[in-house]
């Protein structure tokens, strides 16, 4: 890495402006950024005019009712976020290495039934390195939050984050052993319309019964009960209450003993799949360096078994 002499640090803008200008860089709204930063729009304003002097260009266009990043500030913008990156990677290397808390943000249904099912091995490999789950299905802002890494579904293609692709996200019909039973079991496709479908507004239910050759329209007459995660339409079809359509590889406990079963070969893919993701400057702190080795080991021995 480059070292910074005296005179290249003496050249420097205020840190202030910096901090001030990538806030509004981010929001393209200098209200936006002076609340985040706990500071007027007149003082935020009055930094980004610090800086375009030290830059001797302006950084935005002001256009009525929105702002816009000029040339200069379009090629400023992304080293910036990038600089308060590695500052934030490298403090918190510092304040922990591979010891202290690791902050995990995951989907419910992934924490529920393949993280809590494996996690044990992590912790025996890592007796001081606490891990702490926030499970949401929002995308976080490793910027603005504490949290150091986070397993995603969708299309892997978040900008400013490094991904890793741990399995897709299929999804096939699975209902219980008695459900099937009370009509003399489930034989082709047509035979769960004989059936309550649990959240049939999920695009997934679609996409099958299309492939199916099912009728779409008949989902929209059942009731639009939704549970919001897998893992809980997977319980109610334990229970009996109807089919969910889920991620096989995350039911492959339920799949194995029977609590579920699959009628069908047919699965859909939408080239989604869950992702492990983390800023790519911090790819090398150590706790961070940790679960990726181990949680991606972990997917590869499960596959290979």
């Amino acid at each position: 890495m480059p070292e910074l002499n005296s005179r290249q640090i003496s050249q420097l803008p205020p840190l202030a402006a910096i901090r001030v200008f990538e806030a509004v860089a981010r929001h393209l709204s200098f209200t936006k950024a002076a609340e985040e930063l706990g500071m007027t729009q007149a003082a935020a304003s009055y930094q980004i005019k610090l800086l375009e002097e030290r830059v001797g260009a302006p950084l935005f266009l002001r256009r009525p009712k929105q702002i816009v990043l000029t040339e200069a500030g379009q090629r400023l913008a992304p080293s910036v976020s990038e600089a308060f990156a590695l500052l934030s990677g490298a403090y918190a290397a510092a304040r922990s290495g591979a010891d202290g808390v690791l902050c995990v943000s995951t989907l419910l249904t992934f924490a529920s039934n393949w993280l809590a099912r494996h996690l044990g091995s992590f912790q025996v490999a890592h007796p001081s390195l606490a891990v702490r789950l926030d499970t949401s299905n929002r995308l976080v802002d490793f910027a603005r939050e504490d949290i150091d890494i986070a397993i995603r579904s969708g299309g892997g293609t978040w900008p400013g984050v490094e991904v890793h692709k741990l399995f897709n996200a299929d999804f096939t019909p699975v209902l219980s052993p008695a459900l099937a039973a009370s009509i003399g079991g489930v034989k082709e496709p047509a035979d769960l319309l004989r059936l309550p479908i649990l959240d049939p507004g999920d695009i997934w239910w679609r996409d099958w019964f299309v492939a199916a050759g099912l009728p779409v329209e008949e989902l929209a007459k059942r009731p639009g009960t939704s549970m919001g995660a897998q893992a809980y339409e997977a319980n109610a079809a334990i229970a009996g209450q109807g089919v969910a359509i889920v991620t096989r590889a995350l039911f492959k406990a339920e799949l194995a003993d029977g609590r579920l079963i699959q009628p069908f070969d047919l699965v859909g893919d939408d080239g989604h799949a869950y992702w492990l993701v983390y800023p790519q400057a911090r790819r090398n702190v150590p706790k961070i360096r940790a679960f990726r080795d181990w949680i991606l080991a972990e997917i590869a021995r499960q596959q290979a078994g």
